[in-house]
């Protein structure tokens, strides 16, 4: 893997940040597909990482690997834990493409944020008055709290995600993965999670978040990853956005022109 220059990341409160997600060598084969190949990124406390690529470059693979649900050759530590463990710790949050959820099942909005809270829970799922609390202080962040008793069927689009990510809210995790959370969103939800993403980061949480969107990448991200079924290229946006690397990453420039 080359390496763009790296810049030292660090908490708004200037401690030394911590490293929350250490993927090293991943490589994932579905049959005689390699979708990914000796992957290795790692995202630290107070980072939001942005991963680019094109479709099919094994970037939802990839999400899938850090959590576990996808067998992988590697290693992962989530916190300095196995994705079990950090699943089982309510230490990491992921937010896929979709949600494998039947948008018809009669579920409140409220009752898939609380779904948050499950880890810290008894067998008898019953929420006590914190984890209440810490639901609504979510929903209120993400603006729904209105609409908490909303099935989430009838939410539109740019809300679903809101509600998704709240849910992250409500376990309380460190690092967060969201895997294209801009897409099919309403420009005014998409700012409100932009919003609450540097806030994560500013409170020291890490963040991965794969976009399309590289044109805002910089603004958004501290550093970004290029991904071509191998990490092609980490560190600062802006090097890692160059023309020629883009070139690798698509065939060609997304922002325009040849590239070359």
């Amino acid at each position: 893997m080359r390496s763009a220059s790296k810049f030292p990341v660090t908490k708004s409160n200037d401690q030394p940040a911590e490293l929350l997600l250490d993927a090293q060598k991943l490589t994932v084969n579905y049959g005689e597909v390699q979708a990914l190949k000796g992957a290795s990124l790692s995202v630290q406390s107070g980072e939001i990482c942005g991963l680019v690529g094109m479709n099919g470059s094994g970037k939802s693979t990839l999400f899938k690997a850090i959590m576990g649900v996808t067998p992988a050759e590697g290693q992962v530590l989530i916190d300095g834990q196995t994705p079990t463990q950090a699943r089982k710790l309510g230490l990491v949050s992921y937010v896929p493409q979709s949600e494998d959820i039947d948008f018809t099942f009669p579920v409140s909005v409220r009752d898939v944020v609380s779904m948050g809270r499950y880890g810290r829970l008894g067998p008898t799922r019953r929420l006590k008055a914190a984890d209440r609390a810490a639901v609504d202080e979510a929903l209120e962040r993400v603006d729904l709290l209105d609409l908490a008793h909303r099935q989430i069927g009838n939410l539109s689009g740019g809300q679903r995600k809101r509600a998704f990510v709240a849910r992250g809210l409500a376990q309380g995790a460190r690092l967060l993965l969201l895997d294209e959370p801009f897409a099919g969103v309403d420009k005014r939800s998409e700012t409100m999670l932009v919003s609450l993403l540097r806030q994560l980061r500013d409170a020291g949480a890490g963040v991965l978040i794969s976009t399309h969107d590289l044109a805002n990448l910089a603004e958004l991200a501290d550093t970004a990853v290029l991904l071509r079924n191998e990490v092609l290229l980490s560190g600062e946006p802006g090097a890692v956005l160059a023309p020629e690397n883009l070139v690798r990453a698509f065939g060609m420039n997304p922002l325009g022109g040849s590239g070359v």
